[in-house]
């Protein structure tokens, strides 16, 4: 069974690269092991995407998101659309509930998990973001606008779910260069409080790479860039996915 089960996860690794190089009719979602996965076959419902705008978005990440999303497919000159330089990874909440294979590994592996970002469906309520990844620039972005539900100084986000945010925009670049990974780890300096129920941008980039180690840098600035509320520093490390099945 062990075998069986790390046969299926190396599936979802080596999916992982090819998915995040190019467009296909499979959609795609990072989670906190990195793994890439598909959407679910006809037989089951159509899951939310909690990527895609909804009533609770303020301007500036509507402005954000549409500033993105506009760089994700481009029209030549006659008229044909061809992809652009920035692609939208969808959101759901779940990792293996819509993955292939993954409604009968979710009954062997914690079947009620969900995604700590996405466990919330009110809108608004905690985290409300989208990634957006550019392969060739090898970068990731991640629109973020916090709920009511993330305060930690009064009228202020927490730091852990800064961080949280940091882990998960970070993470995903490291994927698109490693695979699947693991954080090792995290590295924040703190410079200005980010007010409840403000939007702000999460700007990642490769540091270097040595063997099994992906050292990522990632900012957190005000829309227009103007004003830098965190900077850190993340450590990754692939992992076989197998890996984690593995239990004393």
């Amino acid at each position: 069974m062990a075998k069986c089960l790390g046969r299926i996860f190396m599936g979802f690794g080596s999916a992982i690269k090819t998915q995040l190089r190019r467009p296909s009719s499979l959609s795609v979602r990072t989670t906190d092991v990195r793994t890439i996965v598909a959407l679910p076959s006809s037989f089951f419902p159509k899951p939310r995407d909690f990527s895609l705008p909804n009533s609770s978005w303020g301007p500036e990440m509507m402005q954000l998101y549409e500033h993105y999303n506009s760089q994700c497919e481009a029209e030549t000159e006659g008229g044909k659309k061809q992809e652009g330089p920035w692609r939208r990874l969808p959101s759901y909440n779940r990792l293996l509930k819509y993955a292939t294979g993954g409604v009968y590994l979710s009954k062997m592996i914690q079947s009620k998990a969900r995604l700590f970002t996405r466990n919330i469906r009110d809108s608004g309520a905690a985290f409300e973001y989208v990634l957006f990844v550019n392969n060739d620039e090898q970068k990731c972005v991640g629109i973020f606008q916090a709920g009511h539900l993330l305060e930690g100084p009064p009228g202020h986000v927490h730091g852990g779910a800064i961080a949280t945010m940091i882990d998960t925009v970070a993470g995903t670049q490291a994927t698109m260069i490693s695979g699947p990974i693991v954080t090792a780890n995290l590295n924040i300096n703190y410079r200005s409080p980010i007010p409840l129920g403000s939007t702000v941008l999460l700007e990642s980039s490769l540091d270097k790479k040595e063997g099994k180690k992906t050292f990522i840098s990632c900012k957190v600035t005000s829309p227009d860039g103007s004003k830098v509320h965190t900077e850190s520093t993340v450590l990754f490390v692939s992992i076989s996915i197998s890996h984690l099945l593995q239990r004393e």
